[in-house]
Order: structure tokens, then C-alpha cells, then sequence
């Protein structure tokens, strides 16, 4: 009777035990475990974070780190750590947490605008996604990839339509480019490359003569017309004698790509470059920066009409002052010209 009732005891207590363990053990992998205001937080998980890295990143986030570094070990995930962009929803326990980290990376949205250059590309987009600038720098200035496109690396900011692009956050900078020049072919429909071939430019000619448009007005809806003024010049033989290339040659003679240039002198005018285009005829060989959509396509659909110069309007500033004479063009200049200087707008 008496060993009965001692069997009975350790019966009961290892049921308590027992109890105790599953409860713990429950309250471990199932309980909520975010520490987090709002409905969801992201998480990003670089190539190069190990579990350590993990959990610090995490730990801001969580009620209980060393829960999660517990769970996490009996489910192998310390060493098999995922890269990526992970949204963690409020309330998540450590199993859904870990299982979301292992299994559910989200792509992100990442955009780019008029970079004047690969470097400004690459510092953008590596703002926006895991590889760092430099890695993403080298394989878009690559020299093979260049070679085998038979573009200079400013001829290359062509390839890059400015949008928003849907990638994964960790997606490699040869996957980045792969797709980004992808989406350029996309973009060069039978309908685009029609236009392009009436005109007799090639792809790389309506970027550059694009990027002149986009400098000269940032009106989305006078660039067909400003467009027009440039097609009527190159069909006349008449120099572009445009003032952002200028304003390019003279940042890449002062090695200066940060400068701000408000007003071209004549002396500008001497600059020797071949993207100085009031020496030379034609469509400079590169981009001065990167044309988005509205005015690569105000070049394909340019305003057809009889105006061969412009100067800003001063009385309706962002818009511009049209002539069809050389004659009209100078009363409208020497206005812009009297309202800059009583601005004391001298560079």
C-alpha cells in the first residue's frame, strides 16, 4: 500500500513535470512574440548576414529574443539562414516567424529616375536593394557586357528606362541588369521602333536627343513641341546648339558632375567636346542623362510645326517662348537675357 502510494506521488508529479515542460514548451514556439506598434514590420536579411546577424536585426522586434534563438535552433534555422525581404505580421509566434523567414521572401518595389550617369544608377539602386553600389557599378560598366553591345558606358544609361520595377530585395546585380535591359526591349514595341526608323536615328540617337528634351523643360506636355525644334534643326542641317550639353561638357571638363549651372556664357560655347553641341552637328554620341518615358516618346511623337528656336518665358515660368525667326527668337532672348540679369543670375 505504501510503495503504491509513492509510485502514485511520482506518477503525479511527473505528470506535472510533464505539464510544466509542454507548457513551456508550447508558450516557447506558440505564443505571440513581436514587439511591434504596427500591423507588420519588414525584415531584410542580407547574403552576407549570418544568425547573429539575424537576431540583432531582429531583436527591436521581438518580446523575446532568446525564445526565438531557442526555437529556432530546434528547427535548424540558425544554420540555414535565407536572404531576403520577410514581412512579419503583429502577433506572430516563433514558429510562424521562423517559418515566414525560411520560406516567404517578397519581392519590393525599387524605381529610378534621370541619372546622369552608371554610378548614379547604381548608387540608387543600391538604396533600394541588398548589393552594394560598387558590385552593382561593376557588372553595369562591365567591360564585356559593353564590348558586346558596342556602347560606352554613358551610351549604355539607354538601357535603363526609368519606372518602377518589382524585384526581389537580395536579387544579384547580374539579374538586376538582365531584366532592366529585358524591359528595355519590351519597351521598343514595332510601333516605337516604326517612328524611330521614320526619323533615321538609332536607339541610342532618340535617347540622347531625349535627354536634351527632358533637360530643356520639365513640362511633361511642351516636350513634343520642344522635341519638334531639334527634329526641324537636324532635318535642316542646323546645329542642336543645345544648352544641357553644354552645361554636361563643361561639369565633365570641371570634373564637377555635382554643379549647378543656371546660365550658359558664350565662352561655354568653345568648349571642346564632342557633346558640345553648338560646335558640333548632329545628336551627341551618349546621353547627357537618362530620358524617361514621356520624353523618349516626345521624340518619337514630336510636335510637327515650323518653330526652329526657344528661350524660357519669363512670364510663365517652367514654360518656353517659341519663333520660327531668328528675328522673333532675339526679341524673346533679350527679355530672358534682361530678366536674368536684373535677377543677378550670372552663373
Amino acid at each position: 500500500m505504501y510503495i503504491r502510494k509513492i509510485l502514485l506521488a511520482i506518477a503525479l508529479i511527473g505528470l506535472v513535470v510533464l505539464g510544466y515542460f509542454s507548457f513551456t514548451i508550447y508558450q516557447l514556439i506558440f505564443s505571440p512574440n513581436t514587439s511591434f506598434d504596427t500591423e507588420e514590420h519588414s525584415v531584410y536579411i542580407s547574403k552576407k548576414s549570418d544568425f547573429s546577424a539575424v537576431v540583432d536585426s531582429l531583436s527591436p522586434y521581438l518580446k523575446d529574443a532568446g525564445a526565438f534563438v531557442q526555437v529556432a535552433e530546434k528547427k535548424a534555422y540558425h544554420n540555414n539562414v535565407k536572404s531576403g525581404h520577410f514581412v512579419l505580421n503583429k502577433g506572430m509566434n516563433n514558429n510562424e516567424i521562423i517559418n515566414t523567414l525560411r520560406s516567404t521572401n517578397v519581392p519590393v518595389d525599387i524605381n529610378f529616375n534621370n541619372q546622369n550617369s552608371l554610378k548614379e544608377l547604381s548608387e540608387r539602386l543600391s538604396e533600394q536593394l541588398d548589393p552594394t553600389q560598387d558590385e552593382i557599378y561593376a557588372v553595369l560598366s562591365d567591360s564585356l557586357f559593353l564590348a558586346g553591345r558596342e556602347m560606352t558606358e554613358q551610351q549604355s544609361l539607354s538601357l535603363y528606362i526609368p519606372n518602377t520595377y518589382e524585384f526581389y530585395w537580395d536579387s544579384s546585380p547580374e539579374l538586376v541588369r538582365k531584366r532592366l535591359v529585358k524591359q528595355n526591349e519590351s519597351f521598343w514595341t514595332p510601333s516605337r521602333e516604326k517612328k524611330r526608323k521614320a526619323l533615321n536615328l538609332s536607339r541610342i540617337d532618340v535617347s540622347s536627343l531625349a535627354a536634351i528634351v527632358q533637360k530643356e523643360t520639365a513640362k511633361v506636355d511642351e516636350r513634343p513641341r520642344v522635341a519638334g525644334v531639334y527634329i526641324n534643326r537636324l532635318k535642316r542641317g542646323m546645329k542642336l546648339q543645345a544648352d544641357p550639353t553644354l552645361i554636361y561638357a563643361l561639369k565633365k571638363q570641371l570634373n564637377r558632375p555635382d554643379t549647378i549651372i543656371k546660365r550658359v556664357l558664350n565662352k561655354d560655347k568653345l568648349i571642346v567636346s564632342s557633346f558640345n553641341t553648338y560646335l558640333n552637328l548632329g545628336v551627341p554620341p551618349a546621353p547627357i542623362a537618362m530620358p524617361d518615358v514621356s520624353s523618349i516618346d516626345a521624340v518619337l511623337n514630336y510636335e510637327e510645326h515650323d518653330y526652329l528656336y526657344f528661350v524660357a518665358d519669363v512670364e510663365n515660368f517652367g514654360y518656353h517662348k517659341f519663333a520660327k525667326t531668328l528675328r522673333q527668337h532675339n526679341i524673346y532672348a533679350n527679355k530672358y537675357r534682361r530678366w536674368v540679369n536684373e535677377n543677378k543670375i550670372y552663373r
